[in-house]
């Protein structure tokens, strides 16, 4: 990676970020279906300015990188390495059924297509994008003279995943907080490692967007909170393919 294209990538992986996190400028229109929170359209429009951004620098500065979006070694990859993944989505999906037991909520069906699964294609594509395929691959070139570059830039990229997350959980407390990191460091420990095995971004997309599919319960209750139940499973289940992929990293630098 050049000094030119690490410059542009780092200067485009800050400006999506800063989009992702603030909700700007989407945040500031309008938009409203049926009982759909008021906030998801307009963050939905948001993951759609943010990839014309994305493709307008990339295509004014010519930067030439292979980010990880093919079909190459996909399906291989999901053989390998997404029963993992789903067994933590659907423990998730567990967690936040017994958390927010019983329901008291009936969606209309805009409700849930468009909270509970176009959203969060949105926030899989665009969060893998900036975190894993600009992100850990910036920290990687940056560290490209230490020998285990690849396992520091995807241990800096979880961290930063983990707390980009604290933003959604303000006022919920310091526990739910802490549990919130703790988890999603560890659902980004899994999505580094998947990417980096198979240099095939699509794969921790995919995983990433079934497991936030996975907090569909949401879409059936008033609640909001996260129930201490959950955040437990939460945790463990994260904390156990956080492990799981420290094996699979411990493999790859073996074999190198």
């Amino acid at each position: 990676m050049s000094k030119k294209t690490i410059s542009v990538l780092t200067c485009l992986c800050i400006l999506i970020a800063a989009m992702d996190i603030s909700g700007l400028p989407g945040i500031l229109f309008q938009l409203r279906v049926a009982d759909v929170d008021a906030a998801i359209l307009p963050l939905t429009l948001n993951f759609c300015l943010i990839g014309l951004a994305a493709f307008a620098v990339i295509r004014i500065f010519k930067i030439e990188y292979k980010y990880g979006f093919t079909t190459n070694g996909l399906l291989n990859g999901l053989k390998k390495y997404a029963p993992a993944g789903a067994i933590a989505g659907i423990l998730s999906f567990i967690a936040f059924f017994i958390g927010l037991s019983p329901f008291d909520y009936k969606p209309t069906i805009w409700k849930v297509l468009i909270e509970g699964v176009v959203y969060y294609i949105g926030v899989g594509i665009v969060e893998e994008f900036y975190v894993r395929g600009l992100f850990l691959n910036i920290v990687e070139a940056l560290c490209k003279k230490r020998k285990n570059k690849t396992a520091i830039a995807i241990v800096v990229s979880s961290i930063a995943f983990g707390l980009g997350h604290i933003p959604g959980v303000i006022g919920m407390g310091w526990g739910v907080i802490l549990f919130k990191v703790i988890s999603t460091i560890g659902m980004g420990f899994y999505f580094g490692v998947i990417y980096k095995r198979t240099n095939n971004l699509l794969l921790p997309i995919l995983m990433h967007i079934f497991i936030d599919v996975c907090a569909l319960p949401y879409c059936f209750t008033s609640n909001m909170r996260y129930e201490t139940i959950s955040l437990i499973i939460l945790v463990i289940t994260y904390t156990m393919l956080a492990v799981y992929s420290g094996v699979l990293l411990g493999k790859a630098d073996k074999a190198n």
